[in-house]
């Protein structure tokens, strides 16, 4: 580990340099560097007070975890909240519990919450591993006082001194400024009137099984069986799969009713979300007139698909596109909505299924009902496969199989669990950055496309950031490597909707039935008389200008 003065350092380069600008710092008393010559490249670990002893050794003053930094992720979080966000969140924590004022050499409430943020993205890490991370070098920093990686009881006590009220704030400074972000930049999916496509959707999350979670939070399973649960609401930007709320509750109750309950929540909780700018996409689970209903006096749009068993009485004809106007009735209240009914040909066979949306936006000519029908499918993008990325990091974290958080107390799992939005969500912030930075489409059937985010890899996205960690502030480096790991999207692969996981014997029947039938879908809207019918591909902005015709993606018709 090399010492070197701040105030001897300097930039060897001379203005007006024709160079691309990469350099090191040199030391200004060294003498000039000769060509050839051995040098120790280093990286700057940490700026503290020097510490001279008598016998000549040369150490740093202070505490390794107040130096300690999230990298790539904690340039990320201070763009969208302001600099310094952690530690300004931790200046206002008043401890509680076992943490005493005598025992605070190895940690800080700024260290706790940073490594409760890193936890949720390194599942197969232990406690004492995620610290480790997290100092990286500056543990090899010669501190004045000898330091070490404190065991994973010691973390769990300063969490629970902590608390989860830090956690959340910095869970609603994130999702807000995602939002507001989003406001700022194209839509992405085409339904008219210039509207943002939302989606929101519900999901569980297990936890360990102890006495205190389980009363606190139930369990999603039968007769109380299975682990015990938390549930939340994921409400998201369906295109680029922003987090922008995720209010919490417990998972035992019938599900339609709990997911409901936590609607209404986000509708007081997060009122600027639910804007004239928005139209929210939604399942068969949530419909419920007075629901609808308090939705569109918040003077937000929506798209939903409903039950078979939901009547709706037609008002007068089917407009050219094939909607109609109805009335829907539920809970006292009534309601004018257009129907939209379609079936999808996939490879030249249409399924047995009738989809049936309605929606408050009357307009057929604004909103046609085959662009409508075409944005339902980005449900499955801003909510299930949004929801599948965010619980890939938490893969391995707990006993059994799937997704599953560690903490054993219902505080710490309220904690824990704003974390893991917080941290899943930067890492989105990261990755549309990224996309923003990135070259159009140079080959493929995407040429001079934008790149959009979710055309880049979210592993990437994850294991890069960690990386940024130990490598030092490297957002610019960072995002350059995101944006060259693009996937591939939109490959019309389909399966059987009773099968979400690919099933562990292939001699079951069940597994016999998943096969996947890649082709493209074809959306026939029922009762249009002039509306052409096309296969789904893609539903964004076209290529600039002066494409070539054979590069542009077909669009939804």
């Amino acid at each position: 580990m090399v010492a070197v003065p701040v105030s001897a350092l300097s930039w060897p380069v001379g203005e007006g340099s024709g160079g691309d600008g990469r350099s090191g710092l040199v030391v200004t008393g060294a003498g000039k560097i000769a060509k050839g010559e051995p040098v120790a490249w280093c990286k700057v670990v940490a700026v503290a007070p020097a510490v001279v002893r008598r016998d000549g050794r040369v150490q740093a003053d202070g505490r390794p975890c107040d130096h300690a930094r999230l990298g790539a992720v904690e340039e990320q979080l201070d763009r969208m909240a302001g600099a310094g966000t952690i530690d300004r969140i931790a200046a206002g924590v008043r401890l509680t519990g076992k943490v005493k004022g005598g025992k605070r050499r190895e940690m800080s409430v700024a260290f706790t919450l940073r490594a409760a943020l890193l936890m949720t993205l390194l599942p197969q890490a232990d406690a004492r591993a995620v610290m480790a991370t997290l100092l990286g070098d500056l543990l090899l920093v010669p501190w004045k006082r000898p330091h070490k990686v404190v065991s994973g009881t010691v973390l769990s006590r300063w969490r629970t001194a902590v608390g989860p009220a830090p956690m959340l704030e910095l869970q609603r400074l994130v999702t807000d400024a995602a939002a507001d972000q989003l406001r700022d930049t194209p839509p992405g999916i085409e339904v008219g009137g210039g509207l943002r496509v939302g989606a929101i959707d519900g999901t569980v999350t297990r936890m360990p099984d102890t006495p205190a979670n389980r009363e606190a939070f139930g369990t999603a399973g039968t007769a109380g069986t299975g682990y015990p649960q938390i549930r939340h609401l994921h409400i998201s930007d369906a295109f680029t799969r922003d987090t922008l709320a995720a209010p919490t509750g417990p998972a035992g109750g019938d599900k339609a009713e709990a997911e409901q309950g936590l609607l209404d929540r986000a509708l007081t909780e997060s009122p600027h979300l639910f804007g004239p700018d928005r139209l929210w996409i939604m399942d068969r689970n949530f419909p419920g007139v007075p629901r609808i209903k308090r939705l569109l006096d918040a003077d937000t749009h929506v798209l939903i698909r409903v039950k078979s068993d939901i009547r709706l009485d037609r008002i007068g004809g089917f407009a050219p596109d094939g909607s109609y106007l109805a009335t829907i009735s539920g809970g006292g209240a009534t309601l004018t909505v257009r129907v939209i009914e379609y079936h999808v040909t996939l490879a030249g066979t249409t399924t047995a299924e009738l989809f049936c949306l309605i929606t408050d936006l009357l307009d057929h000519v604004e909103h046609p009902a085959h662009a409508l029908a075409a944005a339902y499918r980005w449900r499955w993008d801003g909510s299930e496969t949004s929801l599948r990325e965010a619980k890939s990091t938490l893969h391995g974290a707990g006993p059994g199989t799937g997704a599953m958080l560690r903490s054993r107390t219902p505080a710490l799992i309220t904690q824990e669990h704003a974390a893991w939005i917080t941290a899943t969500e930067l890492l989105h912030a990261l990755t549309r950055a990224a996309a923003e930075a990135a070259a159009p489409f140079s080959k493929g059937p995407r040429t001079a496309h934008p790149v959009a985010a979710r055309d880049l890899s979210y592993t990437t996205a994850c294991r890069t950031a960690i990386a940024t960690i130990t490598a030092g502030p490297a957002r610019a480096a960072a995002l350059e490597t995101i944006a060259s790991s693009r996937g591939t999207t939109d490959r019309h692969r389909h399966r059987e909707r009773k099968i979400k996981t690919r099933q562990p014997f292939s001699h079951t029947t069940s597994a016999a039935a998943t096969a996947t039938t890649t082709a493209p879908a074809v959306i026939h809207v029922c009762g249009a008389t002039g509306a052409p019918t096309a296969t789904v591909t893609d539903l964004r902005p076209v290529a600039p200008t002066g494409t070539p015709a054979e590069t542009v993606t077909e669009h939804a018709a």
